[in-house]
């Protein structure tokens, strides 16, 4: 008995030992030390959480139904309601202005233009979708895009692939800044050619930079760059999906009747409260303009001496009131390219509904890396991108979740459904045609609810369509744990929501 309690004894004084030797720095699991060179360097990061992009708004995500929310008076039954979950994510607050485009040409023809100006050609808007056969809109072709006193003004005349490419670029430009607010590079304004930021290839070594400090290598005791496993850089920016686009557009969570509870008071038929267009509390905004629309044939503005939403055409991005998600103009001024291919009636709707009620999207072409043969990225392209393909047919016929690389038509014209769509002879709706939603300066009403929408090809553009962008949240849907969050710095003045 004595031997008995004397060994319980020592295991009991063992595992006193153990664990007060582990610190809580060390895994739980095995015991070994954390952030510690002496045990190999093995990093857990005291992670502050997705920092806030410049002009991005937190979107909680959540269940709401999806769909029309008024008479469908064109009769397509496009939208039909149907319940859909979204996870959170980043929108931008406002949409994309003149003079955010601009800058964004400035970088191009900085960087390519010597060497490719067809680059920069490429990404210029169309400013000639002012022209009217019974119009006099000369001026606007002129001015609208360069002169100042529309920089504030939401960019159009771009089509939903220079859309794309403005994205790709934003998010270089912004995680460039990030390391550089971090102590990690200097400002370089010598870029060239290839030998420019990209977020992609900085990660996989292929782009060095102008090194201030570097984040010390618990591996080996030196110094390394930053990686992706640090959480210091942000996902990629991108136009929102359809589901995103509406969900956001609606902002339901207004209509919360408690915050313990998952009720709300009332569906929404536009981004704001009631039937109508003007707002109806009894305070001194009553009566105002909700929106940038067309009221009725040839009224865009009102009367003179009262203008009504005093915009003609296009109104400053940050006018007239927000929704309940802090958003400006999502309805109104002008409409939005987002992500999806468009098809009149939704997978959602069909047999196998249920596999596709969280983030439906249509338009996904999976890719994956061009590897050498030690499994290393290949050499990056002439603008500095790492090279992509879809992914093999024999490759993508092993998986169970999906069997081949291109779905933009899945259930929808292939084997697997009883839908085509014969482009050009029959129908405009193609592969390349992209979902519209929100109404413009040049619609009426009915096209301002969250739920119509419309469609357009890919490398066309409008002067009703603007663009903004959308990031994909990390992590916690409700933000990051302190009050506040980690904010991204930005020198952008605090804006005073008012009607305009």
């Amino acid at each position: 008995m004595k031997k008995l309690l004397k060994s319980g004894a020592i295991i009991m004084a063992a595992a006193f030992l153990l664990a007060s030797c582990r610190s809580k720095d060390s895994s739980s699991t095995t015991g070994w030390n954390y952030n510690d060179t002496k045990w190999g360097g093995f990093e857990k990061l005291q992670y502050e959480g997705q920092v806030n992009g410049p002009n991005l708004v937190l979107i909680e995500g959540g269940t709401f139904t999806m769909g029309i929310t008024e008479e469908d008076v064109t009769r397509d039954w496009n939208n039909i309601p149907r319940r859909v979950t979204v996870m959170s994510f980043y929108m931008d607050e406002t949409e994309v202005s003149n003079i955010d485009y601009r800058e964004y040409l400035f970088w191009l023809q900085r960087v390519y233009n010597e060497t490719y100006p067809e680059v920069v050609l490429a990404a210029l808007p169309d400013t000639l979708v002012w022209r009217d056969e019974l119009s006099y809109n000369e001026p606007m072709v002129e001015t609208y895009f360069r002169h100042p006193a529309y920089d504030d003004y939401p960019v159009v005349g771009v089509n939903w692939n220079q859309a794309n490419e403005y994205s790709k670029w934003r998010t270089d430009r912004v995680n460039e800044m990030i390391l550089v607010q971090r102590g990690v590079l200097n400002v370089n304004t010598e870029q060239k050619d290839e030998d420019n930021f990209n977020t992609e290839a900085y990660l996989v070594g292929q782009y060095t930079g102008k090194v201030r400090k570097n984040l010390k290598d618990l591996q080996t005791g030196g110094e390394r760059g930053v990686r992706f496993e640090d959480g210091i850089l942000l996902p990629a920016y991108r136009l929102p999906t359809e589901a995103e686009w509406e969900y956001a557009a609606l902002a339901l969570q207004g209509n919360q009747t408690t915050t313990q509870d998952e009720r709300i008071s009332d569906r929404r038929m536009y981004p704001w409260n009631g039937n109508t267009v003007r707002y109806q509390k009894r305070n001194k905004y009553q009566g105002t303009i909700l929106a940038n629309f067309k009221k009725s044939g040839g009224d865009y503005m009102g009367m003179a001496g009262k203008l009504n939403d005093k915009a003609c055409p296009t109104a400053p991005v940050r006018s007239y009131m927000p929704n309940d998600f802090g958003l400006y103009n999502m309805a109104g001024n002008v409409s939005e390219w987002t992500a999806d291919v468009y098809r009149p009636l939704t997978s959602i709707t069909l047999s196998d509904a249920q596999n596709h009620d969280l983030n439906p999207y249509r338009g996904n072409v999976f890719m994956e890396k061009i590897i050498d043969e030690n499994g290393m990225p290949v050499e990056k392209d002439s603008l500095g991108r790492l090279r992509y393909q879809e992914v093999p047919e024999d490759k993508a016929a092993t998986r169970d979740n999906y069997k081949r690389a291109k779905v933009l038509d899945y259930m929808d014209g292939d084997q697997e459904s009883q839908a085509y769509y014969d482009f050009g002879a029959s129908t405009l709706v193609s592969d390349e045609t992209r979902v519209i939603k929100g109404g413009s300066w040049a619609d009426r009403a009915f096209w301002l609810t969250p739920g119509a929408r419309r469609y357009k090809h890919e490398a066309n553009a409008d002067r009703t369509i603007g663009f903004r962008c959308a990031m994909t949240r990390t992590g916690s849907p409700t933000g990051n744990e302190e009050p506040g969050g980690h904010q991204f710095k930005t020198r952008r003045k605090p804006v005073k929501r008012t009607f305009k």
